[in-house]
């Protein structure tokens, strides 16, 4: 009876090691099939911006030459038209297949809405020569300094990132621009002009959108500026 309530006592106990292993193995099984943390999504800027160099073929004198400088100007906030209003969203379209469709990347986003980013760069290229004041309270200051202002108003009107094939896209700006002379009794419209621009990416990713499209800003903005000369402002 000894010998029977041993072996007993022993299957027992190797029953409750085994649904011990068991239960171990299924809550290890559980655990690894666990979805994993979402991942951070990458955020891009147009980068730290370079510095104008000057041409190679000038001489010393021109080379060190200080441009005259260009009279001040005011910069309204840059409006959107037909894209989602203050998202950080990098949209593309694949031209191939869709092009009215806008998508966005998951995993990519812009560190600002583009049309503070597409601000900046225009007011980081009209600085250069001239004082730039932001928003209508810019225009307010130069009123009360006894200068009617320029304002110049933009709207961006397409900022994606467009794929003609698979393996081949471009970062494409579209920018409406209008000039006006601004006086006691209201703004007085000068000119407006569409700046369309646009530079191949490097790769058909998100990061060679966000290149290809932070170069499409800088020359639209260099684009505005020169034709602000050719109008006198």
């Amino acid at each position: 009876m000894l010998t029977i309530k041993n072996i007993a006592k022993s299957a027992g106990g190797m029953r409750a090691r085994a649904v011990f292993c068991l239960s171990l193995a299924a809550a290890l099984a559980g655990c690894s099939v666990l979805p994993d943390p979402p991942k951070r999504a990458e955020v891009y800027d147009f980068g730290p911006g370079l510095p104008t160099v000057a041409s190679p073929t000038a001489s010393a004198g021109a080379a060190t030459a200080t441009p005259a400088a260009l009279p001040p100007l005011a910069l309204a906030e840059v409006s959107t038209t037909g894209m989602p209003e203050g998202s950080t969203a990098l949209l593309y379209r694949l031209d191939y297949a869709n092009a009215q469709q806008l998508r966005p990347y998951a995993q990519t986003r812009w560190s600002q809405p583009p049309a503070q980013l597409v601000q900046q760069a225009l007011r980081d290229e009209l600085g250069q020569r001239r004082a730039v004041l932001l928003g209508e309270s810019g225009v307010g200051q130069l009123l009360d300094n006894g200068r009617p202002p320029t304002v110049v108003r933009a709207q961006l009107e397409e900022f994606s990132q467009v794929f003609s094939a698979p393996g081949t896209s471009t970062g494409l700006v579209r920018l409406r621009v209008s000039v006006a002379d601004s006086t006691t009794a209201g703004e007085k419209l000068v000119a407006q002009r569409v700046f369309t621009v646009q530079r191949p990416a490097p790769t058909a990713d998100a990061v060679g959108g966000t290149r290809a499209l932070a170069e499409a800003a800088r020359q639209a903005s260099a684009e505005v500026e020169r034709w602000l000369e050719q109008l006198g402002r």
